[in-house]
């Protein structure tokens, strides 16, 4: 078999000759080996795991002597010995003692079960979790894992895995962990025996790998979290679906857990629940830790916009050069003018379901917002919503367009509200889709999620991510449009969310209140994504309001 590679960090000044310690897991009771046994050294990223005969070899050179070595596996009392100590014998046998299982009556009448899914089921190919042992080799060994929360007592029937694309020589080695919670992270394994898998191509249906967990009578309450982990090398890949706007949990070997906020696996689980035990809010709560409600799966339509050609038209396309920025923007038919302003992280692309509709009436101006998409800024400056109306003004004046309308989606609506104040004589109507006049008008789980991403991109403090930090920032910091602003706006607004938006709807119907010749509309069953969800009736919106 090919050994699995070792780990080491330098954790003091001074040095070891290079010392490799070889050993094998002994189950105490049965005296059989044990497989698949993480070992590794508290607190830290480094770490093997033993063979299918326990066998395992680990490398100790440099580490700091007073560190613990840790050896856990469910169904086993942990196992822990210094560094100093571990060095002294080669070729050791590890003895792990069985836990004494304390095996609680669970009498609930089945009547009043409920089958529950709760969890990520995105499905999608363009945002993933990549599995590869090519990489570097405690990044492939490490630990990934997804919170859940269940108000009442409910037991997991089945684990699903949702897994894009599978290529692998040999049969992929997977462990499943159960884990309490603390302090907002995984913290010890509730297993009482170990759940490993050997996953094949066929065993994946329909983008799904579904683990049937029912025998294992895994009752869980309040927070907790379902971990996965690849124990053995293969030569190929695994692309697991991946949900943006979720908070997934990693760790390597024994190291701290740490968030990712960016993204989180689809790992989703089929539960019992007691059924007389529900109602709405429980509902959510056993839903995740964020924003599984708020914004949804858009990867369909993201995938549909990037093959569009919007965003990428060079017939169409063109660059106006203003200070510290190259701007670039897309003209499609002729009439009255119609600015189409994308939102935060978006491009032209975002509208490629409104440019074919809207462009057989107006003069559709598509632009791509300084920093995004093709345009650039060299400055270094944080954004602000006020300096990108300024941008639309030198736009509308190259073209020699003396007055406007503005079609603009959450960011974008930021700024049409913003050019509403300065520009008021340049501007006819403005269609203000998921905007919010000041920050605190976000839903607070959407402000401590960018709160957490804002946090990793600083500690990264990557110069190529230095975009991305001023976006996530005027998120976090504008707009600061007041009431009496508003109240100062002259020229018709209509005003848009969904009636699940990110955006809180009392602020949005406070924005329509406040504007005095403002139309509101609430879009059922709609996220913050409203020109991907609801494009047609958007765009019918949209024609209707500004032929009036």
């Amino acid at each position: 078999m090919k050994k699995l590679n070792t780990l080491f960090f330098v954790l003091a000044a001074y040095s070891f000759h290079a010392q490799v310690i070889s050993g094998t897991v002994i189950s105490k009771n049965e005296n059989q080996p044990v497989p698949y046994v993480k070992i590794g050294i508290e607190k830290e990223n480094a770490g093997t795991v033993s063979d299918e005969k326990g066998n395992f070899s680990i490398d100790l050179s440099g580490l700091d002597a007073s560190r613990k070595l840790r050896i856990e596996v469910p169904g086993y009392e942990p196992y822990a010995e210094t560094v100093q100590n571990f060095r002294k014998q080669d070729r050791r046998q590890i003895f792990l003692r069985e836990k004494v299982k304390n095996i609680k009556e669970v009498n609930i009448k089945v009547k009043k079960l409920v089958d529950k899914n709760w969890g990520v089921n995105t499905k999608t190919k363009s945002v993933l979790y990549s599995v590869n042992s090519k990489f570097k080799k405690e990044d492939f060994l490490g630990e990934t894992a997804l919170e859940f929360n269940a108000s009442k007592r409910s037991k997991i029937k089945n684990i699903n895995l949702n897994i894009a694309s599978y290529t692998s020589d040999r049969p992929v080695l997977m462990r499943y962990s159960i884990y309490s919670e603390k302090n907002g992270f995984p913290n010890e394994n509730i297993l009482d025996e170990e759940i490993t898998v050997e996953l094949t191509q066929d065993m994946i249906k329909d983008g799904t790998y579904t683990l049937d967990v029912n025998e294992h009578n895994i009752w869980v309450q309040g927070k907790f979290f379902v971990g996965i982990q690849f124990l053995k090398e293969f030569d190929g890949k695994i692309n697991i679906s991946a949900a943006l706007f979720r908070t997934g949990f990693m760790r390597k070997f024994y190291g701290d857990w740490h968030k990712m906020t960016l993204a989180a696996p689809a790992i989703n689980i089929d539960v019992k629940v007691d059924k007389s035990a529900k109602n709405s809010k429980d509902e959510a709560a056993a839903l995740g830790d964020d924003l599984e409600g708020l914004v949804s799966d858009v990867s369909q339509y993201q995938a549909a916009s990037e093959n569009s050609g919007y965003g990428k038209n060079e017939s169409s396309g063109s660059y106006i050069e203003l200070k510290d920025t190259k701007l670039y923007y897309e003209t499609y038919g002729e009439g009255e003018p119609l600015f189409l302003l994308h939102g935060n992280s978006g491009s032209i692309k975002d509208f490629y379901q409104q440019i074919p509709v809207l462009s057989k009436q107006f003069k559709v101006i598509v632009v791509d917002t300084r920093g995004q998409g093709k345009s650039t800024d060299t400055s270094h400056r944080q954004f602000t919503y006020i300096q990108f109306a300024d941008d639309i003004k030198a736009l509308a004046d190259k073209l020699g367009l003396k007055k406007i309308n503005i079609a603009g989606w959450s960011d974008g609506g930021i700024t049409g509200l913003e050019f509403a104040l300065k520009y008021p004589e340049n501007l006819n109507k403005l269609i203000a889709i998921g905007a919010n006049a000041f920050p605190e008008g976000v839903d607070e789980r959407l402000v401590n999620h960018m709160k957490n991403q804002l946090l990793v991109l600083n500690i990264e403090n990557k110069p190529e991510k230095f975009d991305e930090r001023r976006l996530v920032m005027i998120m976090l910091k504008e707009p600061h449009i007041s009431k009496k602003d508003l109240s100062k706006i002259q020229s018709p607004v209509l005003v848009i969310a969904g009636d699940k938006d990110v955006i809180k709807q009392d602020h949005t119907e406070m924005i329509a209140k406040e504007i005095p010749n403002a139309e509101l509309k609430i879009y059922k069953d709609a996220t913050h994504m409203i020109p991907f969800e609801k494009a047609d009736e958007l765009n019918a919106d949209i024609l209707k309001f500004l032929g009036k």
